[in-house]
């Protein structure tokens, strides 16, 4: 059977986001991919599927956005089944240290990536909770976000960003656990080449990728007991 899935930060075919919707349209889901401006790649993909695919445009760090883009879902699909929150941002300082990096930059990356995180959750938990079984919702994280395993000296942003995203994600279980309608992780997807560049280290493409995190939300969508945070091999990652 198949269930209609949300998608944010679908932009680049490269992309983990974009991967996603493809494995799942693979799949014969319904996807909704979101976007803050036009994607060729995207319109591309939608040529081939037709209305399986649903394109929306949405800036997460905008509440209006968000909530316009909910309201014009609402218009075609009664419910949701899995929403991924992908969506993210750096500053261009993500690569410098402490003392070289402008703080000033901090903001709009916790901004989109933590707060606009929850507007969306917020928007769209009408049609969540609206799903005939369990919705679920997984918040792309990272390990940059675990403080107990931070090495780091740069990457401030980014790993204040995917901590405070941890954070909310469990806030919101802590808000949906008691009436089980929606289920909630973070997740740190693996170390991926979603530059798309061939001298990337990185073990896994975003196609590789895509299609471990797809099966491991199926897994894990009844778990309301476990640890919020894990990894793509379904392994507890320390908050």
């Amino acid at each position: 059977m198949s269930q209609n899935v949300m998608i944010t930060g679908t932009g680049r075919a490269v992309g983990l986001g974009y991967n996603l919707v493809l494995r799942y349209l693979e799949a014969g889901d319904n996807v909704v991919a979101t976007v803050r401006q036009r994607s060729e790649e995207l319109e591309s993909l939608q040529e081939q599927y037709k209305d399986k695919l649903t394109i929306l445009t949405m800036d997460i760090g905008s509440t209006e956005s968000v909530e316009m883009a909910a309201s014009t879902l609402m218009k075609k699909m009664d419910h949701l089944d899995l929403l991924i929150n992908n969506a993210v941002t750096a500053s261009r300082d993500c690569d410098k240290g402490f003392f070289d990096a402008d703080l000033d930059l901090i903001t709009h990356t916790l901004d989109i990536i933590a707060v606009g995180t929850m507007r969306v959750v917020k928007a769209f938990y009408p049609l969540l909770v609206k799903a005939e079984g369990t919705a679920l919702i997984m918040n792309i994280s990272s390990e940059a976000g675990s403080i107990e395993k931070c090495y780091r000296t740069n990457m401030i942003d980014y790993g204040m960003g995917k901590a405070a995203l941890n954070m909310a994600t469990m806030n919101l279980y802590n808000t949906f656990k008691d009436e089980r309608k929606v289920n909630i992780f973070a997740i740190h997807p693996g170390w991926i080449r979603t530059d798309g560049k061939a001298d990337n280290p990185a073990p896994l493409s975003s196609y590789e990728a895509a299609g471990i995190l797809k099966d491991l939300f199926a897994e894990r969508r009844e778990d309301f007991t476990g640890h919020r945070f894990i990894t793509n091999e379904g392994v507890d990652y320390p908050f």
